[in-house]
């Protein structure tokens, strides 16, 4: 059977307004990619201290990811497979930082970790301080882009059959060691998708970390000193690194990480 058909005058409206959006995403970020020569591109990012701010940024968002698998994880398997009183409170409260004004955000963290914050003034009595300094970078990555891994997670656990997990109880497998051997292992490739993401959506965060800790500059604070210091020319070059990784990202993300889904074919067997 030939599953072929002539596009209806609906299809071809629908696609015109879905070109209009891609080039509405497109053309900026092309525009940029070609904006400066390779010459520039290569002297602007091999300035050290883009490379500084490269790898600050880039350990910054693993140590918050690492943070958020040790924290996450647990939290997104009681939601995927345990109803409790206030299920629906939580699960908004972790979504709240995608909605909140990244810059709000900074603000809020500052009255916690700031130097006369509730945990910053006690905390820097001992000598830790969250205020110009790496341990204010992880935690601004962290609170902004906690809600990808959590929400990911929790959508890997909900697509694992229960009842694999009850076929590993009846054999003698404790609840840790079912969760261990055979939920975790099947939801792995959703969690490590939203480790990845959340871990480009740290590098790309400005807001949070600009008002709470500001130095050591990440990337994309670089990009806005050199872009408010010496102009756009200036900044270019460390834009079109940042979209270059970005791309490289999505690339490894959907490639590589996330299902594919296989094609049905006619087989032998016939219909199922």
């Amino acid at each position: 059977m030939n599953r072929g058909r002539v596009l209806s005058r609906m299809d071809w409206v629908f696609s015109f307004v879905g070109l209009l959006l891609l080039l509405f995403i497109l053309v900026p970020l092309v525009a940029t990619l070609f904006a400066s020569s390779p010459g520039e591109f290569i002297e602007g990012v091999a300035d050290k201290g883009v490379l500084q701010s490269l790898w600050l940024t880039f350990a910054a968002a693993s140590v918050a990811t690492l943070i958020a698998l040790v924290l996450g994880i647990p939290l997104a398997y009681l939601l995927a497979r345990r109803e409790f009183w206030g299920k629906s409170l939580v699960q908004g409260i972790i979504d709240l930082p995608i909605i909140i004004p990244h810059t709000a955000a900074g603000v809020a963290l500052l009255m916690v970790f700031g130097r006369r914050g509730l945990l910053g003034e006690p905390l820097a009595s001992v000598g830790m301080y969250f205020t110009e300094n790496f341990a204010g970078i992880v935690v601004a990555m962290l609170f902004v882009s906690l809600p990808l891994l959590v929400d990911t997670a929790r959508e890997s656990f909900a697509a694992v059959d229960q009842r694999l997990e009850g076929v590993a109880r009846t054999l003698g497998a404790s609840p840790w060691s079912a969760f261990r051997r055979v939920t975790l292992p099947l939801a792995w490739r959703g969690i490590t998708a939203g480790s990845v993401l959340m871990w480009a959506r740290g590098i790309s965060e400005f807001g949070a970390v600009v008002i709470l800790a500001y130095n050591p500059k990440t990337i994309s604070v670089l990009v806005y000193e050199r872009f408010a210091g010496f102009g756009l020319s200036s900044a270019l070059p460390v834009t079109a690194l940042l979209l270059i990784l970005a791309l490289l990202i999505l690339v490894v993300v959907r490639a590589v990480l996330m299902p594919r889904r296989r094609k049905e074919r006619p087989g032998r067997g016939g219909m199922r």
